[in-house]
């Protein structure tokens, strides 16, 4: 696959069918989630896959309850918003969100392959968060749709308990990203323009071009 491509279409695919993932491709998601930058290169991170319906099934209502908490306090001004004038093109777009991340959160269970990352002495997430994406791009290659969420923060002790995580090792809880062959087809995510989010040298000042539609299409 090209790599713009991979680039251009990873994106959150939620909607996904229960068929198992191939030991091969799972290989393939961990071993380019290694081959990411680690900062001093200290590789101080841990990765856990989890496809165990029976763990999967402890998982899911906390899982429910978190989000639903992510909605209550982080959304909910947008959300409410949204709800009263839903014609609004950005209201639509947000409730189409949420629609999606509740999907999510509905079928937690459903999803055939999960990555937990956690990482050590790496509070801002510099080194987990790439070997993260870069586990989603080697799984976009295969055809494995992916969204990320770390919305388990609300009950991350209990989360951390069920995994099996040790407490006296500090491990920090980086995201949740599923895995599954969508049920859709792949595209690019309609964006802001990059010349409407971006500066050069100084804040504030333009970045000298204007991008008004991307630059990679099917």
């Amino acid at each position: 696959m090209d790599v713009y491509e991979a680039l251009y279409t990873t994106r959150a695919m939620r909607r996904v069918r229960p068929d198992p993932i191939s030991e091969e491709v799972q290989r393939k998601i961990l071993d380019a989630a290694i081959r990411a930058p680690s900062g001093g290169n200290s590789q101080t991170w841990r990765f856990l896959l989890l496809d165990d319906k029976a763990v999967l099934a402890q998982l899911g209502p906390i899982y429910r309850r978190c989000l639903e908490q992510v909605w209550n306090l982080v959304y909910k001004d947008r959300i409410a918003a949204a709800a009263a004038a839903p014609d609004d093109p950005e209201h639509a777009q947000m409730l189409r969100v949420q629609r999606s991340a509740q999907h999510l959160a509905d079928h937690f269970e459903d999803y055939p392959l999960m990555l937990f990352s956690f990482a050590q002495g790496d509070p801002t997430g510099g080194s987990i968060h790439p070997s993260t994406w870069s586990a989603m791009l080697a799984a976009r290659a295969e055809g494995v749709g992916s969204a990320w969420t770390v919305a388990f923060v609300f009950e991350l002790a209990a989360v951390l308990g069920i995994l099996g995580v040790p407490p006296e090792e500090n491990w920090q809880f980086g995201s949740c990203v599923t895995f599954g062959y969508p049920t859709g087809r792949w595209g690019v995510a309609p964006r802001i323009p990059v010349h409407e989010v971006s500066y050069r040298n100084h804040w504030g000042t333009p970045v000298g071009f204007e991008i008004p539609t991307p630059l990679w299409s099917y």
